[in-house]
C-alpha cells in the first residue's frame, strides 16, 4: 500500500456519495448551494478510487460548499421563543452602537483618569530608559551662546550646559508624547477596550445559548454515522471534507487541512482466528465478527502474529491478577491469557503487557455481561447495553507510556519527516498478539477450561451464562490458537480539520476547540456526539459572525483524526506547532465522548473551576430542571485531574496548555462496536437530544469567557489551594509504599525523603496567586467604575496579565534538556501526567511517584527538589518578568 493511499475494506465498502447522503433531507442537502459539482463521475472518485493527495487532487474537484447564511427572519423563525429577543438585542446594539460610542467617548474625555497615579511606578522604569538617549532635537533648539569672548574653559561649560539643557528638553518633549498618547484619554482609540468587543457580554451569551438547536444536532450525528470512518480510511477523509465545507460556510476566516503521516494496522483478509484446536473432541472457532457488523473485529496498533498456547483465564488483567495465578502456582509462561474489559485494570493496553510480561504469548479481551451486558439490564437493540455479540474494539498502543506516532515519539510525521523508529522498536506497542470478542465467544472459552488449576475468587466471576464453576486453567487446559495477522502501514496519511475566527485585540493569541472525529464503527457515542454538537457550535459562532461580531481572541476549531490510534492527530499537531502554542495558546476545550447519558462529568486544570461553576449556575438540566450546579453540588462532585485517554493530553502535558475535558456519561453501553449507531443515541443514549442541546450550551458559554472576556477567568488561588491538597496526597501515598520520611532537607539527603520543599514552593505560590490576583479587580473597579472606558495604558497591562496568567502552566513543564518524567519523557508537566500503569487516570507529580514506585529514594529525593524548583520559579514569574 502506497504511502498516499487510504485504506480500503474489500467486503466493506464506503458508501457512493449518493449513497451517504440519500437519507439527508432536502433541507439539509441545499446548504451545499448553487455552486455544488454535480458530476456523478466526480462524486464517485472520491469515494471509490484512491483518496486525493491534498495538494495533488488528481483531477477531482472537491464540491463547494458556500451556503448563503440565513437572514434575520430566518434566524428568528428557526430558534426557540427566547432567541428572538437576544437577536433584536443585538440588532439594537449594532444601531445603537455610533451613537452610543460618541456620546460615551465625549463623557469620558471630560473625566479625569483614576489611575493614573496607579500606574506611575511602572512608568518610571521608561523614563530612565529615556533619559539615557541623545535625542536629536538640538537644531530646532535656538542657539543661547552669549556673544562676549570666553576663555577656553568657559566655553567648553558652555557648551556642555547647552547639551544639558538640549538633552532635559527632548526628555521633557517625550514623556509629554507619551502621556499624551498612552495616560491620557485624549486619543483613547476606542469606547470600551483597546480594540473593543462590539456587543455586550450578555447578549452574545444570550444569543449562543438560545441558537443550540437540537434538531440541527440530530442531523448533523445522522450523516455522521452514515458510514464507517476508521482513521486513515476513506470515510474519514470523506468526513473531513464534510468538516472543511462547514468551516467554510461559517464563514470561518482560515480553513485549512493539516497532513500527517503515521503508523497504523488494519486487519489482512482472513487474518484473524481464535480456536480451540486440542484435545481434537474440543475443537472449535470463535466467529469474531458482529451480526451485520460494519468494521473487522481487532485491536489498533495490535502486535502482529499467529501463536499458540494453553488457555489461562486472569480475570481483568491487572498486574496483581497475574500475581495471583502466580502464587496459586498457575502456569502463565507460553499461554493465551483471556482476561475480561473494564475492571482493576481499565486500559486494555495494559492488560495485554501485563500478560506479556507474566509470560503469555497471547492475549484475548472479551466484553463480561456483568460490566456491559444484560446483567446491567436489556441489551440492544431492547435496551441500552451490549448484546450477545457485541465487541468492543479499541486501540492497545502504551497511552500512558508513548503518545502519538509510537514511531515518532518526541517529533512530528509530518510527510517529509525521514527519521523513524521502527516498530519493533517503539516502546508504545505491546509485545504479543492480542484480539477482542464478545462474551458470546468467551463463554465457550471460559467453559473448557472447567477442573483445569483452581477454582476462582468470586470476585473473578463474571456475568457469561452457562458456565458454572469459574476455574484459572493451567497447563493441561485445551491448547488455543490465536492468529492476529495486521496489514502495518507506517505511513499512512492522517488529516487534522481547522477552521479559525481571528481576534481583534490579540488575533496571535488563541483559545483552541477540539474534538476528535475517527471511530471504530459508526461511533454515535464516541465521538459522534461530540463531533454532532461540534458541527452545530460552528454553525451557531458563524451566524454570529454574521452581525459583526468579533472576539478579542482568535478561537480555533479542530477536527482531529486518528485519536483512537494512540492520540495522534492532536499530540503530531502539538509536536509540530509546540514553540507557537507555548508561547499563544491559552486553552484548550475538548469534548470526546459528548453524550453517552444524563450526568455531566468535568476534568481539567484547577485554573478552570471559578469559571465552570458559573455557567453551570445558568443551564437547567431538561429532565428535573434544576440548574446544573445544583446537580453538581447535590452530588458533591468536583473538577476531577485530567489524566490521558483523549485529544486533550498532548496540551497539558507537553506543550502546558491549560485544558478542559467535559461531556455526559451514564451506564455503560455498546463502546467501540457496530451496535454504537444513530438508533441506539436517539432511542437510548439521548431521546430528544436534549443533553446534546445543552452541553452545547456549557460548550458556546465557556468559549465565549476565555475568548471574549477581558481578563481570563482563570483562577489561581484556588490551583494554589489544590497543590497543597496535592503535596498532602503525595506524603499519603510516600507513607503508604513505606518510603522513610524526613523531618527536614537536610535529613532528606541522607536515606530518607523530605517533601518540605514542596510545602515551601505551594506556600510561596498562595501568596504570589493571592498577590497577582488583586489586580484583576483593581482593573475591575477601575474600567467598570468609571462606565466599562478602559485607557491605553491599562489596557496593555491587562493584555500583559493576561498573558502571566497563562503562562503560570506553560512554566510548570520541565523543559530542560532531556527532561521530563523518567523514560517516558514526552510527559513535561511536573503537577499533572497520566498514571505509568494506567492510560486514563491521572496523578499528581507523576515522575516523584515513578520513583517512589521503583523504590529509588535518591531519585525520589531528586525529583521533589526539581519539582519544587520549578513550581517556585512558575510561581514568581507571576509577579516578576
Amino acid at each position: 500500500m502506497g504511502s498516499d493511499n487510504k485504506f480500503e475494506y474489500e467486503s466493506l465498502p464506503i458508501p457512493s456519495y449518493e449513497e451517504a447522503i440519500a437519507t439527508r433531507p432536502e433541507s439539509s442537502r441545499s446548504r451545499l448551494g448553487s455552486e455544488e459539482v454535480s458530476d456523478d463521475a466526480e462524486r464517485q472518485g472520491l469515494l471509490h478510487h484512491d483518496p486525493p493527495v491534498r495538494g495533488d487532487r488528481r483531477g477531482y474537484q472537491p464540491p463547494t460548499v458556500e451556503s448563503a447564511r440565513n437572514s434575520l427572519d430566518d434566524l428568528d423563525s428557526s430558534a426557540p421563543g427566547s432567541e428572538r429577543g437576544s437577536l433584536e438585542e443585538l440588532q439594537r446594539e449594532l444601531d445603537q452602537m455610533d451613537v452610543e460610542d460618541a456620546a460615551a467617548a465625549q463623557q469620558s474625555s471630560s473625566r479625569p483618569s483614576r489611575l493614573r497615579s496607579r500606574f506611575s511606578k511602572r512608568l518610571s522604569s521608561l523614563t530612565r530608559t529615556l533619559s539615557s538617549l541623545s535625542l536629536p532635537f538640538r537644531r530646532f533648539v535656538p542657539n543661547f551662546r552669549p556673544v562676549i569672548n570666553l576663555n577656553a574653559a568657559d566655553s567648553d561649560m558652555q557648551h556642555r550646559g547647552c547639551i544639558v539643557m538640549l538633552r532635559l528638553f527632548g526628555l521633557l518633549l517625550v514623556v509629554a508624547v507619551v502621556y499624551v498618547f498612552f495616560i491620557s484619554d485624549i486619543f483613547n482609540m476606542n469606547t470600551r477596550f483597546i480594540m473593543g468587543q462590539s456587543y455586550s457580554a450578555a447578549s452574545v451569551e444570550n444569543f449562543i445559548q438560545g441558537h443550540i438547536n437540537e434538531t440541527n444536532i440530530a442531523e448533523n450525528l445522522r450523516r455522521v454515522t452514515q458510514y464507517p470512518h476508521m482513521a486513515g480510511t476513506e470515510g474519514s477523509y470523506f468526513l473531513a471534507e464534510w468538516i472543511e465545507q462547514e468551516f467554510k460556510a461559517a464563514g470561518m476566516d482560515v480553513v485549512e487541512m493539516e497532513e500527517f503521516q503515521v503508523y497504523l494496522n488494519y486487519p489482512t483478509k482472513g487474518g484473524r482466528k481464535v480456536a480451540i484446536i486440542d484435545p481434537p473432541g474440543l475443537a472449535w472457532e470463535a466467529a469474531l465478527e458482529e451480526k451485520d457488523g460494519e468494521t473487522p473485529v481487532f485491536h489498533g496498533h495490535s502486535k502482529t502474529g499467529n501463536v499458540t498456547g494453553h488457555l489461562v483465564y486472569a480475570n481483568y488483567g491487572s498486574r496483581e491478577d497475574f500475581q495471583h495465578l502466580a502464587d496459586k502456582g498457575i502456569p502463565v509462561e507460553g499461554s493465551i491469557a483471556l482476561v475480561r474489559y473494564y475492571g482493576s485494570q481499565s486500559d486494555r493496553a495494559l492488560k495485554i503487557k501485563a500478560a506479556e510480561l507474566a509470560g503469555a504469548v497471547g492475549c484475548i479481551i472479551y466484553s463480561d455481561p456483568s460490566e456491559d451486558g444484560f446483567v446491567r439490564g436489556p441489551a440492544y437493540p431492547d435496551g441500552r447495553f451490549m448484546p450477545a455479540d457485541g465487541v468492543q474494539r479499541g486501540g492497545v498502543s502504551l497511552m500512558s507510556w508513548v503518545v502519538g506516532d509510537v514511531l515518532s515519539p518526541g517529533f512530528a510525521s509530518t510527510p517529509d519527516m525521514k527519521v523513524r523508529l521502527k516498530p519493533e522498536d517503539s516502546q508504545g506497542l505491546t509485545g504479543i498478539p492480542s484480539l477482542p470478542i464478545a462474551w458470546r465467544d468467551a463463554q465457550r472459552l471460559l467453559q473448557v477450561i472447567k477442573g483445569h488449576g483452581s477454582k476462582v475468587p468470586p470476585k473473578w466471576v463474571g456475568g457469561v451464562p452457562d458456565v458454572g464453576q469459574w476455574w484459572t486453567g493451567d497447563a493441561k487446559s485445551p491448547v488455543v490458537n490465536l492468529m492476529n495477522l495486521q496489514d502495518e502501514v507506517e505511513r499512512q496519511p492522517i488529516y487534522n480539520v481547522f477552521g479559525r475566527i481571528l481576534g481583534l485585540e490579540e488575533p496571535e493569541k488563541k483559545i483552541i476547540v477540539g474534538n476528535h472525529r475517527d471511530s471504530w464503527c459508526l461511533g454515535s457515542a464516541d465521538p459522534g456526539s461530540g463531533t454532532a454538537v461540534f458541527l452545530e457550535l460552528i454553525r451557531a459562532f458563524g451566524e454570529l459572525l454574521t452581525f459583526g461580531w468579533r472576539p478579542l481572541r482568535t478561537i480555533e476549531f479542530v477536527s482531529w483524526d486518528a485519536e483512537e490510534y494512540n492520540i495522534i492527530g492532536s499530540t503530531e499537531h502539538v509536536e509540530k506547532e509546540i514553540d507557537d502554542l507555548r508561547e499563544n495558546a491559552y486553552a484548550y476545550l475538548n469534548v470526546d465522548v459528548g453524550v453517552g447519558g444524563p450526568n455531566l462529568e468535568v476534568a481539567g486544570c484547577p485554573l478552570f473551576e471559578r469559571v465552570v461553576m458559573q455557567i453551570l449556575g445558568r443551564i437547567s438540566d431538561p429532565i428535573t430542571n434544576e440548574t446544573l450546579k445544583e446537580i453538581w453540588q447535590k452530588k458533591n462532585q468536583k473538577l476531577a485531574p485530567l489524566g490521558s485517554g483523549s485529544d486533550y493530553v498532548a496540551f497539558q502535558d507537553i506543550a502546558g496548555t491549560s485544558s478542559i475535558d467535559f461531556g455526559f456519561v451514564g451506564e455503560p453501553y455498546p463502546y467501540h462496536s457496530c451496535y454504537e449507531n444513530y438508533d441506539w443515541m436517539a432511542k437510548f443514549g439521548d431521546p430528544g437530544f436534549q443533553y446534546h442541546k445543552i452541553l452545547g450550551q456549557f460548550w458556546g458559554l465557556l468559549l465565549l469567557q476565555f475568548a471574549d472576556s477581558p481578563i481570563l477567568p482563570f483562577d489561581l488561588e484556588i490551583y494554589a489551594d489544590h497543590m497543597a491538597t496535592y503535596i498532602t496526597d503525595l506524603e499519603k501515598y510516600a507513607k503508604s509504599k513505606n518510603v522513610p520520611i524526613a523531618s527536614d532537607h537536610k535529613a532528606g539527603r541522607d536515606a530518607s525523603v523530605s517533601f518540605k520543599a514542596l510545602h515551601d514552593a505551594a506556600a510561596k505560590f498562595k501568596v504570589d496567586a493571592t498577590q497577582f490576583q488583586k489586580w484583576g479587580q483593581v482593573w475591575h473597579d477601575a474600567v467598570w467604575g468609571s462606565g466599562g472606558f478602559e485607557n491605553n495604558v491599562m489596557a496593555i497591562q491587562r493584555v500583559d496579565h493576561n498573558a502571566r496568567m497563562a503562562q503560570f502552566e506553560t512554566n510548570l513543564l520541565d523543559d530542560r534538556v532531556g527532561g521530563g518524567v523518567p523514560n517516558r519523557t514526552q510527559f513535561k508537566h511536573v503537577i499533572f501526567g497520566p498514571q505509568l500503569w494506567s492510560g486514563y487516570d491521572a496523578t499528581f507529580f507523576p515522575a516523584i511517584r515513578d520513583s517512589i514506585d521503583v523504590g529509588n529514594w535518591t531519585q525520589t529525593q531528586e525529583w521533589v527538589d526539581v519539582v519544587s524548583g520549578i513550581i517556585h520559579n512558575a510561581s514568581d514569574k507571576l509577579l516578576h518578568t
